[in-house]
């Protein structure tokens, strides 16, 4: 399959896996750019959450899990397992990423948000290549 290059001139449509990887890419970008270490954790844990929401938009939901509500990560797990060791580490720093936008300023360390960065840089590059959709 040939790869599918991510620019502004992509469709942005909601739901599909070059909208979502492209918006990935943009929360990433200010996750990168922010001094604040919540916000960076934050930012980043929300990029990651487009990019495995991505990999459900493209592989689709399995039927018996339709109806219910579920975590992103436990579908990532379901729809995608060889990513399961992706979805631990996420679902991980979702208590992290509340407790930053719950106000809990001490929350996250300098490290932790740059750990949390170069995780969510790696999964979208890994997602977007396995999908066959290359950023530009």
């Amino acid at each position: 399959m040939a790869a599918m290059a991510l620019t502004s001139e992509s469709p942005l449509i909601r739901g599909t896996a070059v909208g979502l990887l492209t918006h990935a890419r943009t929360v990433l970008a200010e996750a990168a750019a922010t001094s604040d270490p919540g916000e960076r954790f934050r930012l980043a844990h929300l990029s990651a959450l487009r990019t495995a929401a991505a990999v459900s938009a493209q592989r689709g939901r399995p039927a018996s899990t339709r109806r219910r509500l579920m975590s992103v990560w436990v579908l990532l797990e379901r729809v995608a397992p060889e990513h399961a060791e992706w979805a631990a580490y996420f679902a991980a720093g979702a208590p992290i990423r509340a407790a930053v936008e719950a106000g809990a300023v001490s929350a996250v360390s300098p490290r932790a948000a740059d750990d949390q960065l170069r995780a969510a840089t790696e999964f979208l590059s890994l997602i977007e290549g396995s999908l066959g959709l290359l950023a530009a």
